[in-house]
């Protein structure tokens, strides 16, 4: 009872540093509310800003690439309760982005400013971005995702079952509306620095990237389900954004 318990507690100790760290992005990406951002802090020589924030980046891509694929996770389970892992993965991407976030280097260097009708626009799709990457958790399983359902269900003393393959709202537009609605926020910027436009591209470079090894692990729990998605949904960008992309091209 003690041993379930404390993985409940370790849970629910990860769950809150992830809030800690989701709700400072939101602050970092978007300048406001937070001490350091993207664009506000030390800053220093743009080379060495370039480095520093590329090996914290690269950081992250490896911790949160490593840790998800199903190898890795036939080893760790080796150490780890079944009910601790997913909680373990979230505690090292939190603590991860934290350390991002207080050793970033802003590179101040202006891409674009816009103002009036535009800059509403844009702050508009970056707050959208953010609601899509949050809503997006909440429609397949928010406390599945964070790793506090397989603790309560540990702590019940219950087996933890695998989940189903489902696609609700926005999962029948496009496969990812998770990174999607993300890349929506790190891009919709009406101030563009050099800063935030390495952090925007390194990124997106890296979604594009991870999304593959994403889909492989799904296609190999789901099989022909998971294919015949892949068929109909589009990864990223809606059928209806392609569509007229497509019929502009042929007028």
């Amino acid at each position: 009872m003690v041993s379930r318990l404390l993985i409940l507690l370790y849970a629910l100790v990860s769950y809150a540093l992830f809030t800690i760290s989701f709700l400072y992005s939101i602050g970092f990406v978007g300048n406001c509310v937070v001490p350091r951002s993207i664009d506000v802090g030390p800053s220093g020589n743009p080379g060495e800003a370039v480095i520093v924030n590329l090996l914290l980046m690269s950081l992250f891509a490896i911790q949160h690439s490593v840790m998800a694929r199903t190898g890795f996770k036939r080893w760790s389970a080796k150490f780890l309760p079944a009910a601790c892992q997913r909680s373990t993965y979230v505690l090292l991407s939190s603590l991860v982005l934290l350390l991002l976030f207080w050793q970033w280097r802003p590179i101040l260097m202006p891409i674009w400013q816009t103002s009036g009708l535009m800059a509403w626009l844009l702050i508009s799709v970056h707050w959208l971005g953010w609601l899509i990457a949050f809503a997006s958790t909440h429609m397949i399983d928010h406390f599945d995702l964070f790793g506090l359902r397989q603790a309560f269900v540990a702590w019940r003393g219950a087996e933890i079952s695998g989940q189903s393959f489902r696609t609700p709202l926005l999962y029948k537009i496009v496969r990812h509306p998770l990174m999607l609605g993300l890349l929506l926020a790190f891009w919709a910027t009406p101030e563009m620095t050099a800063g935030h436009l390495l952090f925007a591209l390194a990124n997106t470079a890296y979604v594009l990237f991870a999304l593959q090894f994403e889909e492989r692990d799904l296609i190999a729990e789901f099989g022909a389900t998971y294919q015949d998605y892949r068929r109909r949904v589009p990864m990223l960008v809606p059928r209806l954004f392609a569509r007229r992309q497509t019929e502009g091209a042929s007028r």
